[in-house]
């Protein structure tokens, strides 16, 4: 057994792991200009090792929440928070889950019962010393099991209209090019390979995070629920420590299982089959009760895209002893919760990287390179991707 990377500054920062804030404005993190419905800020800071902690602010709700994430033996992390492709999942799971509810109410449609089971895939092959490692990503399956009076060929379109509805769909259909901004010890660097957004890089966040005041909340947000239960995945990957070998070709697999409990939130069980690793709870609301789905698709792209810095810096000896990004994630109104009657849609993601480091502006550029080239959830905007509907009559 490998030895833990970094210090566990999540489990020893006594603060919640999930909460929402009382000062947002304090912080003095504030949403984007809302161009579609709903426009997402999330800032990303890297706490030790994989641990990171974000803040996400929603121009539509008007909430910030404090979410933080880690890796479980598989990086050699603590496994004290998610991983970052529990975030998407469960926020996807909890839009398609938004968008059935509302569609249903808008048709007159009683459903009895309703649970969601979602699996996404990646990958990871190629050579990190070679620069050819790629991250991709792959179609997602959701079963859905429910109790409801429509016949067989209803209920399917019903299910299509309403996964189309979900404004995380505007990242899953097409291809859409995500954005950057470059700055190294303070100084703005044009980027190399990545598409360069048109805009001035923010000013870097630095540590406003520490000033991050909790809202006195009765829920319990997330929590660690246990061992995923194991399961065969083709090229999939169990062993400690994997996820840093110099050459890959792996295939991942992370579920989540959603149901609406009797006060109108969603619980939902965050699966990962592989790497395998713990098994979290999330809480997710529209309402403010615990953060929507957009907040947990929009910090899981951040986490993810950080994530790989760590793991490139970590796996070539290199200088980065502090990093930082800020987000924004732009997306349109649901179509059934929102009311538009239309597929949802998203616009690319755009963001703003701030690296310490001593390396050189061309390995700084390099980094900005492989992290996106190696990020699964930059990879799922840039791929066209369907959902591939299985439905269970229960």
């Amino acid at each position: 057994m490998m030895s833990k990377i970094g210090k566990n500054l999540i489990a020893e920062s006594g603060l919640a792991p999930f909460f929402k804030l009382a000062n947002a404005d304090e912080v003095a993190i504030d949403a984007p200009d809302n161009r579609k419905g709903d426009a997402l800020r999330t800032w990303v800071r890297a706490l030790s090792g994989f641990q990171k902690e974000a803040l996400v602010r929603s121009a539509r709700t008007g909430d910030t929440w404090r979410l933080v994430s880690d890796e479980g033996p598989y990086l050699n992390g603590h496994d004290a928070a998610p991983c970052p492709l529990a975030f998407l999942s469960s926020g996807m799971v909890a839009s398609f889950m938004n968008e059935i509810t509302a569609l249903a109410e808008l048709r007159g449609v009683t459903i009895r019962k309703l649970k969601l089971i979602q699996d996404n895939y990646y990958t990871m092959k190629g050579s990190m010393p070679k620069r050819t490692m790629v991250g991709g990503a792959e179609n997602i399956d959701l079963q859905v099991e429910i109790d409801c009076d429509l016949s067989d060929a209803e209920l399917h379109q019903f299910l299509l209209d309403a996964t189309f509805a979900s404004p995380l769909n505007g990242l899953m259909r097409g291809q859409l090019e995500s954005l950057f901004k470059l700055g190294k010890n303070g100084t703005e660097l044009p980027t190399a390979k990545v598409a360069e957004l048109d805009a001035p890089l923010f000013p870097d966040p630095g540590n406003h995070f520490a000033r991050a005041l909790p809202e006195i909340g009765a829920l319990k947000l997330m929590e660690p629920v246990g061992p995923t239960p194991k399961k065969e995945v083709v090229l999939g990957t169990a062993t400690g420590g994997s996820s840093l070998a110099d050459e890959q070709d792996r295939r991942l697999n992370i579920g989540a299982v959603a149901v609406l409990r009797e006060d109108g939130i969603k619980e939902i069980r965050q699966m990962q089959y592989s790497p395998r690793g713990t098994s979290f709870r999330f809480l997710s609301s529209e309402d403010g009760r615990a953060p929507d789905a957009n907040t947990l698709i929009s910090a899981g792209i951040g986490f993810c895209f950080m994530t790989q810095f760590g793991r490139f810096v970590s796996m070539l000896k290199l200088d980065l002893p502090d990093y930082r990004i800020v987000q924004d994630t732009h997306f349109s109104l649901g179509g059934a919760s929102g009311g538009t009657g239309k597929a949802g849609e998203a616009d690319p993601i755009e963001t703003h990287v701030y690296l310490e480091t001593s390396e050189s502006d061309e390995t700084a550029q390099e980094m900005l390179d492989i992290s996106e080239q190696t990020c699964f959830l930059h990879a799922f905007c840039r791929t066209d991707l369907k959902t591939r509907l299985r439905v269970r009559r229960v």
